[in-house]
């Protein structure tokens, strides 16, 4: 059996796996420096041991799931950032940084190595805003993307996520990359609250109900689906909302602090227990994966770890 047909099993029998926290985030606190318009993409070209030590202390801390390093390194966000033509050596670097971390836990063969595609582009500077002048056209970005999406395939990923899933315009192009590989996709959505408090898709600019966003789940085939890079206080209701899809099983991996083009802002960081508190709050309503986005760190999963542990009893 399979490792990713195990961890199916896992949940179909009730366990909770565990995911990584933030990747870039993490890098960038190891003193890894961020790209203006590939952001951390870029940081397995030079930063490669700093990034299996990443890997290496989520797997420690109690990760079922290490997502690789490829968020923002398809070839047009490297593009970004002068790095196109080191696409190979950079993306084989950060796969095998996941590869070199798995090998070293204790148990390699439960671990789940995700390969990252997103349909991040230019960001303007010192805010979190999307640079739409910086945009290629969505053929480009879904060519980019399936470009992507079968190197990971390739290099041994067992699954791909779909990270800050928002842009109804965008998303199309993710989603068509990785549906054309034989490989599981889980699908993560990223929430913001209206002034009406209701709840709308991440974008910025163009206030789109949530659930209008879930929609795509229709047309695509997926293994699971979840919330992600979202605050942790708005997670249990967008869970809600996605129970109505009709998918499990469910993710949840909140982000805590902001961004501020090219650097995450580290400030008012969620306390362990507080994000304990939430995540058992989103175990009633059925998540059954929970980890952490941007901000979040190693300290913040073995938290959570408790979680599984308990679960198990």
């Amino acid at each position: 059996m399979s490792t990713y047909s195990k961890a199916i099993k896992k949940l179909s029998q009730g366990d909770i796996l565990v995911l990584d926290g933030g990747t870039g985030t993490e890098l960038e606190k190891r003193g890894v420096p961020m790209e203006p318009g590939a952001w951390c993409g870029a940081a397995a070209l030079e930063h490669s041991e700093i990034l299996e030590q990443v890997h290496f202390d989520y797997i420690q801390a109690g990760a079922d799931i290490i997502t690789a390093n490829t968020y923002s390194s398809s070839r047009l966000m490297l593009r970004l950032s002068g790095y196109d033509n080191n696409f190979l050596e950079i993306n084989k670097n950060a796969l095998s940084a996941a590869h070199r971390a798995k090998s070293l836990s204790t148990n390699p063969e439960d671990i789940l190595i995700a390969g990252s595609l997103s349909h991040r582009g230019m960001l303007t500077k010192a805010t979190a805003v999307p640079d739409t002048n910086a945009y290629p056209s969505i053929e480009k970005m879904e060519e980019d993307l399936t470009e992507l999406a079968f190197f990971l395939k390739d290099e041994g990923s067992d699954l791909l996520i779909l990270e800050m899933m928002y842009d109804p315009d965008r998303m199309e192009a993710a989603f068509s990359a990785a549906s054309k590989t034989d490989l599981p996709i889980w699908a993560g959505f990223s929430a913001r609250r209206g002034k009406e408090n209701n709840l709308l898709s991440f974008l910025p600019g163009r206030d789109i109900p949530l659930q209008d966003i879930y929609k795509i789940l229709t047309r695509y085939k997926v293994d699971a689906a979840g919330v992600m890079h979202t605050p942790s206080s708005l997670i249990y209701d967008a869970v809600l909302l996605l129970k109505n899809c009709s998918v499990n099983p469910i993710f949840a991996y909140p982000d805590s602090g902001y961004f501020r083009s090219p650097n995450w802002q580290f400030e008012n960081t969620i306390s362990k227990s507080t994000l304990v508190a939430f995540a058992r709050e989103w175990l009633k309503v059925g998540v059954q994966i929970v980890g952490g986005c941007c901000g979040l760190s190693p300290e913040h999963i073995k938290a959570l770890s408790t979680l599984k542990r308990a679960s198990n009893k």
